[in-house]
C-alpha cells in the first residue's frame, strides 16, 4: 500500500491554558488537521521557525497548507495601514513568506486558506483590499455564502458546482500577483479563490473549508501530494 502523503499545516504562537497550564503554545484550530486526515494525509503541524529554514522543511513534505488567521502586514505589498486592519503578525507573515516561496520553487503543492490565499497573492507580487463587508457572520461567528467556480480551472475540476462555504474574511485580493488566476467568485463579485496557472500544484481559497464537510479540496491536494 502507498505511504500517505505528509502535509504541513502552519500554526501560530498564542498565550493558551489547560489543565493547570497558562503558557504560550503552537495553536491550530484541531479541524485543519482533521481535514488533512479525512483527505487521506497525514498532518504535522509547524509553528513559525527562521525564514532561513523554509526550504529544509519543504523538502520533508509532501504538500503544504498555510492556515488561515491575522491580517497580513500591508508593509508586506506596500500599502498604507487601514485603520480596520489587525495588528501585524511579523514573525509569521516571513515564515509563511518562505514557505510559499520554496514550495513554489520546489514544485511541492499548495493550499493556501484565507489568510493562507492572500499571502500566495502577496508571495507573487500582488495586493488585498484591506476592508470588506459581509463575508463574516459576526465578530467570532463564521457566515455561510455561494462561491462558484470558473470553468476550466483547477478548483472546477475539483468542485464543479456552486457551494455554500463556510467564510470569515473581511479582506481580500485586489490586485492579482503573477500567474494567479481567479478561480472562484462570490456573488458580490469578490475574488473567493485563485490557482497559479501552468504546471505547478498552487490553489487559494479565501473561506474555510476546515469549517465544513466537504473536503474536495483538501483531497485534490492529498492527491497531487502523493
Amino acid at each position: 500500500m502507498p505511504s500517505k502523503p505528509l502535509i504541513g499545516v502552519t500554526t501560530y504562537f498564542e498565550p493558551a491554558k489547560w489543565g493547570v497550564w497558562e503558557l504560550p503554545a503552537a495553536l491550530l484550530p484541531a479541524t485543519y488537521p482533521r481535514l488533512v486526515q479525512s483527505a487521506g494525509g497525514i498532518a504535522a503541524m509547524f509553528p513559525p521557525d527562521a525564514p532561513g529554514a523554509a526550504t529544509d522543511v519543504v523538502a520533508r513534505l509532501d504538500g503544504l497548507v498555510v492556515a488561515g488567521g491575522a491580517d497580513v502586514d500591508p508593509a508586506r505589498y506596500g500599502a498604507d495601514r487601514d485603520p480596520r486592519t489587525g495588528p501585524a503578525a511579523v514573525e509569521r507573515d516571513a515564515w509563511e513568506l518562505a514557505l510559499i516561496e520554496a514550495a513554489l520553487a520546489a514544485g511541492t503543492p499548495v493550499l493556501g486558506v484565507c489568510r493562507g490565499m492572500q499571502l500566495l497573492n502577496v508571495a507573487l507580487g500582488g495586493t488585498l483590499l484591506q476592508h470588506l463587508d459581509g463575508h463574516t457572520g459576526g465578530l467570532g461567528v463564521f457566515g455561510r455564502h455561494t462561491v462558484k467556480p470558473v470553468p476550466g480551472t483547477l478548483y472546477a475540476s475539483l468542485v464543479g458546482e456552486a457551494t455554500s462555504v463556510p467564510t470569515y474574511h473581511h479582506q481580500s485580493v485586489d490586485r492579482l500577483g503573477e500567474g494567479l488566476t481567479p478561480c472562484a467568485y462570490a456573488e458580490d463579485g469578490t475574488v473567493e479563490a485563485v490557482e497559479l496557472t501552468g504546471t505547478r500544484w498552487a490553489l487559494g481559497v479565501q473561506w474555510h473549508p476546515e469549517m465544513g464537510t466537504d473536503v474536495r479540496v483538501m483531497e485534490g491536494l492529498v492527491r497531487a501530494a502523493s
